[in-house]
């Protein structure tokens, strides 16, 4: 199903729509999407994703490029590479031949570094980075000049291609721009341009020692590549003077344009890429992919479908402040998106055994039943009925609660798209009281749920059949954490939340599934939507709890202002 289309409106768009009336860089739109491969991507970047693809798609000459910024070989690995490409592309974006990697300039950007010092505005610098830092100064306060900022152009050449050629340790001396110590934006006060690293690139091998700083690739990478408009998050306003600064001492070709907008924060969620690695290292979690992480590739193994996360980037916007956005909205996109393509199914999750005391012993109807009563195009199913079944344990109660209407002793209910039963009697393990069995009576007069003598019933419970249900693992998700915020405290992994994950391992669900694949979407009467997990095996079917069928978004716009 493809998400609805409607003409995109921000502030971001506005400027490019002013610059192709102008014909401004000749009419071309070209935007990149540039990822540190050190890690996976998660729902805050596929709002980046959807912004600038989605820039590039809406006009005749746009293009989008994929970028990988692998300027840090110590925590960058082949993997995330894969990763994020995956997710990419399954958000159903594809940037053709236009994959580029920050490691493909290192020769570029270090001659870059050489003009600058050549022209004065560069040099090689022994404080160590602490003392960097102390020297820096504070917002009220400011820097002092390094001791050895006023070396000579030709000592800083000769140190600069010694730091080059591996004569130098880790951390020994950096290259530094030079600019001004007393600027009021502490990016300007002489920041590190390059550093020296001993490690092995996933892409370069052991060619380099020295690696460029985000600050002084960012914004070269772009020039080398004709970017038009570099659409960053709202962090990177302060470093636009550093963007601009570095493009306009080089004197280069092509200048892009800066612009920021509000990063993505979503309640009961992290979005720092260390914090979910620490998760991940840290066994809190089975991996990046876990159906709990807020990461791509952990949506899509929950189940989550690519048209309603881009529902979500399209419905929140682009804003220019920051804001928290209720993760409501983004469960209600996925109901919205799931209630139109997923099967309906019957599954009982904690089963309580049913007999029918006056149905015949070996007989077994085939009932009818609608696939998706939303998309009359999926067509019906036959679902088999015999003597005994299984219903919810929770659909009983022997003292029920006043408004409680589903099955009670003496009481009758409508099974879903088959009988009324009434329960006649009440069967408990002598040991612990536990209510084991029910014996009930069936109407033949009620066949598909309804009465002829117009007897009406308030409870209707889903079931299964005894002997044809197919038993499968359910998995239970829930927020990760427990407060909106979990960032509040200074340990976030204090506010995780212990029932995030509930396995249940009898479960019963209804023989259509016999066949069900990875990848496949169901609703669970009554209990939400779920997806064949990948765990899963012709022996046993195995089924994430995507989203449940509460809808708090829904309330909260029907509410009053």
């Amino acid at each position: 199903m493809e998400t609805p289309s409607r003409k995109p409106s921000d502030f971001i768009r506005d400027i490019i729509e002013q610059d192709l009336k102008t014909n401004k860089n000749n009419a071309r739109i070209v935007t990149r999407f540039p990822p540190e491969p050190n890690g996976y991507l998660h729902i805050g970047h596929a709002k980046s994703i959807c912004l600038n693809f989605g820039i590039a798609q809406e006009n005749e000459t746009g293009i989008c490029h994929l970028r990988f910024d692998d300027t840090n070989p110590v925590k960058e690995e082949q993997e995330y590479i894969d990763a994020i490409k995956k997710d990419v592309s399954w958000l159903g974006f594809d940037w053709g031949e236009h994959e580029y990697y920050a490691s493909d300039y290192f020769e570029k950007l270090y001659e870059y570094a050489v003009m600058l010092i050549k022209n004065g505005q560069a040099y090689v610098c022994d404080l160590d980075m602490e003392e960097i830092r102390n020297y820096r100064g504070t917002l009220t306060k400011p820097g002092q000049n390094s001791p050895y900022r006023n070396r000579s152009i030709e000592e800083n050449l000769n140190l600069f291609d010694c730091m080059r050629s591996g004569k130098f340790e880790d951390g020994h001396c950096v290259l530094r721009a030079k600019i001004d110590m007393s600027s009021g934006n502490l990016n300007m006060r002489d920041p590190v341009i390059y550093r020296i690293l001993h490690a092995i690139h996933h892409r370069t091998d052991n060619k380099w020692c020295i690696y460029p700083m985000y600050d002084f690739t960012h914004c070269l990478s772009d020039s080398i590549e004709g970017i038009t408009h570099s659409i960053c998050t709202l962090e990177f306003e302060d470093h636009r003077p550093l963007y601009d600064w570095i493009l306009d001492q080089l004197k280069v070709d092509c200048h892009p344009r800066q612009i920021e907008f509000a990063r993505l924060n979503l309640t009961y969620t992290v979005m720092s890429k260390r914090k979910l690695l620490e998760l991940v290292e840290g066994g809190y979690v089975t991996g990046w992919d876990d159906p709990r992480m807020p990461t791509i590739s952990g949506l899509r193994r929950r189940g989550y479908t690519k048209d309603a996360i881009r529902d979500f980037c399209g419905r929140i916007g682009v804003a220019k402040s920051n804001s928290v956005v209720d993760i409501a909205l983004l469960e209600h996109c996925l109901r919205e998106d799931l209630n139109l393509r997923a099967q309906r199914v019957m599954a009982v999750l904690r089963p309580l055994r049913v007999i029918i005391d006056n149905y015949p012993e070996n007989q077994v109807e085939e009932l009818e039943a609608e696939n998706n009563p939303e998309d009359t195009g999926m067509g019906c199913r036959k679902i088999p009925f015999s003597k005994v079944l299984y219903i919810e344990q929770e659909d009983f109660r022997e003292d029920p609660p006043k408004g409680f209407f589903r099955l009670t002793p003496g009481g009758e209910v409508r099974l879903k798209h088959a009988y009324y039963i009434k329960c006649e009697r009440v069967v408990k393990d002598e040991q612990t009281g536990k209510v084991v069995e029910l014996h009930c009576t069936y109407d033949s007069k009620t066949r598909g749920g309804w009465s002829q003598d117009g007897r009406k019933v308030k409870g209707t419970l889903h079931w299964v059949s005894a002997t044809q249900a197919i038993e499968a693992e359910v998995r239970l998700y829930d927020h990760l954490f427990l407060k909106p915020n979990p960032e509040e405290n200074d340990d976030f992994k204090t506010n995780l939340n212990p029932d995030s994950l509930v396995k249940l391992t009898s479960c019963l669900v209804e023989p259509s599934l016999a066949n069900a694949l990875p990848g496949n979407r169901y609703q669970f009467l009554r209990h939400g939507y779920f997806y064949v997990d990948t765990d899963s095996t012709k022996e046993l079917l195995v089924f994430n709890r995507t989203v449940s069928l509460h809808d708090a978004w829904a309330k909260i716009e029907k509410s009053p202002k």
